[in-house]
């Protein structure tokens, strides 16, 4: 097996090391974020909005922050390891951000640690895949709506649940509710749905995750003049929808076919796939 290596703050070593004990506050309460970075031909896609992301949610997290965990040094950290891996060409790269050890609640230190990890991908394909997605409702846990919903938190068991539901009874993904009852997003995306025409997706006050990919569309449709409108999700709005899709920075959309007794066609998001690829990989 090819030999792999991580950054942990900023060295490089060896991907099997052990870099945390059981003093680590990332370990013990889940408490950091993280960003899912997708680069090809050694280029970050959508840099600016993922480090963007990232540095709120650390000033949410209350994290102090050294000069040196700035955009520019952790893009050049991330695209040295990709090299480092052989992976520049097309990767798929985790940077998780967390507090260090000592404390029972309150911690010692706000300083962030940080490690990236990096993993090759395939190529992205030029067309959207002609297998639409088979999905449900997750139904056994609800998502909060509060101010820390929108990160992509190192602590959300709601999630690792979902994904083993899905697989479990052999979907591809489910979607999330909210405290509300409502849909708010899947285990790994963001959920959009045309109506009448018209482009839907959930506020950030539903409690989804502040998505990078779902931020692009917004930036793109507006370039294109396409409408969209941010809406509240009842799981029975959906049997009126001709199309529903997910996003997210690793795959960009991939439509969901069938919603338990519902079916959906892919004719607008296999449009928007296609512009999402000539604008970003």
């Amino acid at each position: 097996m090819t030999q792999t290596y991580i950054n942990h703050n900023g060295s490089v070593i060896k991907s099997d090391q052990t870099i945390v004990t059981a003093e680590n506050r990332g370990l013990r309460y889940g408490d950091g974020l993280f960003e899912t970075m997708r680069v090809s031909e050694g280029v970050i896609r959508l840099a600016s909005l993922h480090f963007e992301r990232l540095l709120e949610g650390c000033r949410r997290l209350k994290f102090e922050l050294p000069a040196l965990f700035s955009p520019e040094n952790l893009g050049s950290q991330i695209l040295a390891l990709c090299h480092r891996n052989g992976h520049l060409r097309s990767a798929r790269v985790r940077l998780m951000v967390f507090r260090g050890e000592g404390g029972l609640y309150d911690p010692v230190s706000l300083r962030p640690h940080y490690v990236i990890q990096t993993w090759a991908l395939p190529v992205a394909g030029r067309d959207i895949h002609e297998n639409g997605l088979v999905t449900a409702i997750f139904e056994d846990g609800r998502k909060a709506c509060d101010q820390f919903s929108n990160l992509k938190s190192s602590s959300f068991l709601l999630y690792a649940m979902a994904a083993l539901h899905a697989r479990e009874n052999r979907l591809n993904d489910v979607l999330i509710l909210n405290s509300h009852d409502r849909i708010c997003e899947s285990t790994i995306a963001n959920i959009f749905w045309v109506k009448e025409g018209l482009i839907h997706t959930p506020p950030l006050t539903e409690g989804c995750v502040a998505g990078v990919m779902r931020n692009f569309i917004f930036r793109l449709a507006s370039s294109l003049n396409i409408p969209i409108s941010e809406d509240i999700l009842h799981p029975e709005d959906l049997s009126g929808a001709s199309e529903v899709f997910l996003t997210n920075a690793i795959q960009g959309i991939r439509w969901i076919y069938r919603l338990e007794d519902h079916t959906f066609s892919n004719q607008f998001s296999r449009d928007l796939y296609r512009k999402v690829m000539e604008n970003i990989f």
